[in-house]
């Protein structure tokens, strides 16, 4: 009996820390082009740590592959900051 006790507990254990790893993580940040110069703020998901220099790491190449360039990470959030952002991000919320 004790033997069944230990895969089940294991697999419950499992199963309460997946929802905490399932939370977003999202950030906002500033880039740019040149030629002729354009700025925009935006905010996108970001699938590893969430820190700005991580997401610094994520969201530089994919904002290059689209010509942007990378100025900085405003913040990193979770799932409850979407909302209060996605007006000021427009067209660039989870664009990139």
């Amino acid at each position: 009996m004790k033997h069944l006790n230990l895969p089940l507990t294991f697999g419950l254990l499992i199963g309460l820390a997946l929802p905490a790893h399932a939370a977003g993580c999202y950030a906002d940040y500033k880039a740019k082009q040149d030629d002729p110069l354009r700025l925009h703020y935006g905010v996108a998901q970001i699938n590893g740590a969430c820190d700005a220099r991580s997401a610094a790491a994520e969201l530089a190449p994919r904002l290059a592959a689209q010509g942007w360039t990378l100025l900085h990470v405003v913040s990193t959030f979770g799932d409850g900051g979407l909302d209060q952002r996605k007006d000021s991000a427009g067209q660039n919320y989870l664009r990139f």
